[in-house]
């Protein structure tokens, strides 16, 4: 017998509807994705404070953070940035479901995981955020001194010199944080949030 066969989903007594009516604001997962260095946590975290300035319930997963934890023990070879990147998809859904809105800052290298990721929520909740920043500035910037390691060699399948990035096609915002400053690219994330009407400011 399969063991699936004897796992049943338990419906919930609090709907997902009731959740956002009590939180006055629509779910929303925010993927944040762009190369190492792009700025995606810093760019998170400064719209994570705007929202919660506006009475929005929010969560942020980052990366490294999720690493130390629910992912530890997970390379960076492919087979495991892409089970990195299925556990997230899979606790983003949750807060989803709770009525949250959720930002996730990884890399997630691969199109076919980010499309994958989209495919478990509602098409409506679901927003991709391309830190588009260029592999020159994302380098030089080098926070945490992982280029000059993976050229060096230190850091095998490292996004942008040894391992590749899928370029998103069509993301739902483009941020290019090269050109404008951190709180621009907030603003430039929250005004969609508002403009699609998933948070409401109240004059």
């Amino acid at each position: 017998m399969n063991q699936d066969e004897n796992i049943v989903w338990h419906a919930q007594t609090v709907s997902q509807a009731q959740k956002q009516i009590h939180k006055g604001h629509r779910p929303v997962l925010l993927w944040y994705t762009g190369l190492s260095g792009s700025g995606k946590s810093t760019v998170a975290n400064a719209v994570e404070a705007k929202l919660f300035s506006l009475g929005c319930h929010t969560y942020l997963l980052d990366g490294d953070n999720v690493r130390m934890g629910l992912n530890k023990g997970l390379t960076f070879s492919d087979q495991d940035r892409i089970e990195n990147i299925r556990r997230i998809s899979e606790v983003a859904k949750l807060f989803v479901d709770a009525g949250l809105i959720v930002s996730t800052a990884f890399i997630s290298p691969f199109a076919s995981d980010r499309a994958q990721a989209r495919s478990i929520v509602n098409k409506d909740e679901f927003v991709e955020v391309f830190i588009d920043t260029p592999l020159a500035v994302c380098e030089s910037r080098d926070p945490k001194g992982l280029y000059k390691k993976a050229r060096a060699g230190e850091i095998p399948n490292f996004t942008g010199i040894s391992s590749s990035f899928d370029v998103p096609a069509t993301p739902e915002i483009h941020v290019k944080t090269a050109e404008q400053t951190i709180e621009q690219s907030a603003d430039q994330i929250v005004s969609y949030l508002i403009k699609n009407k998933i948070i409401e400011v109240k004059s």
